[in-house]
């Protein structure tokens, strides 16, 4: 396993994917286990999130009970657009949370991801960011957005995605050591175009129901 990398191999993680990865899936049915498995990501992300008590009342008796620290402290950014599909699962277990976006396409000759929008929500210097894209493949387009994430001086940062290519991580990893890679899978290479094998396709096609 490659340092800094968490691969949650929940069992219904790894069935929903399976679900997701075959090619009769429907676009209906892709999306909905996209906000399924998407909750459940979220779920081991945020596994470290701190505690604090509060005194409360229940139809019983008073108790200190544990609620969020930061509750409201979290921000999700999607690499757009397929990083919507997270975004949406992981907001339904979040709802507090506050939401950027970065745009990205990746260059089809040269592979180079080229910026086309990025907002993010103000005083991030106190927030933790999870970055959410489903597809790690050669990496440049999770490597932009982390770079221009950096630009804003979050607390910390998270990059959460389905599927990550050896490649991909590697190249990451290079370029940002210290920001924590969270998969349900790694799968086993490239091919020439840059997608994962045996990947899942598309995200975003498969997302959308585009081609």
């Amino acid at each position: 396993m490659p340092a800094n990398v968490t691969v949650i191999d929940h069992p219904l993680v790894q069935h929903k994917l399976t679900l997701m990865r075959r090619a009769e899936t429907s676009t209906a049915k892709f999306r909905t286990l996209l906000t399924e498995i998407s909750m459940l990501l979220a779920y081991e992300v945020t596994r470290d999130l701190p505690l604090k008590y509060e005194a409360i009342q229940t139809p019983l008796a008073t108790m200190d009970a544990p609620v969020l620290a930061a509750e409201k402290k979290l921000v999700l950014v999607s690499i757009m657009r397929a990083g919507q599909g997270i975004l949406d699962g992981m907001l339904q277990l979040i709802p507090s949370a506050r939401v950027g976006h970065i745009g990205l396409y990746r260059d089809p000759s040269t592979l180079i991801p080229v910026e086309y929008y990025f907002k993010v929500p103000h005083d991030i210097e106190d927030r933790d960011m999870l970055v959410v894209d489903p597809m790690v493949a050669t990496g440049n387009s999770a490597i932009a957005a982390v770079d221009r994430l950096k630009e804003t001086n979050p607390k910390s940062l998270k990059l959460v995605c389905l599927l990550a290519a050896p490649e991909g991580i590697q190249n990451f990893q290079t370029y940002h050591p210290d920001v924590p890679i969270y998969t349900a899978a790694i799968d086993e290479k490239l091919d020439e175009h840059g997608y994962i094998i045996p990947g899942l396709g598309d995200a975003g096609d498969r997302l959308f129901g585009t081609k």
